[in-house]
């Protein structure tokens, strides 16, 4: 009998890449980059969005 994936859904503010590296435009002193990560505020870095009845519920 087949199994079926289950479905997750991709946080539509984000498509899917919850952090990113934002170069600031300045260098360490080694001369590497400074960078800041950023995740999505949408889904807290996870990538994924629960369904709208779960989240008024609070599941």
């Amino acid at each position: 009998m087949p199994q079926h994936a289950q479905i997750t859904r991709v946080c539509r503010d984000c498509d899917g890449f919850p952090v990113v590296a934002i170069t600031t435009g300045t260098r360490h002193r080694d001369g590497t980059r400074a960078t800041l990560r950023i995740t999505c505020p949408a889904c807290k870095g996870t990538g994924h969005t629960v369904p709208a009845a779960l989240a008024r519920t609070g599941r």
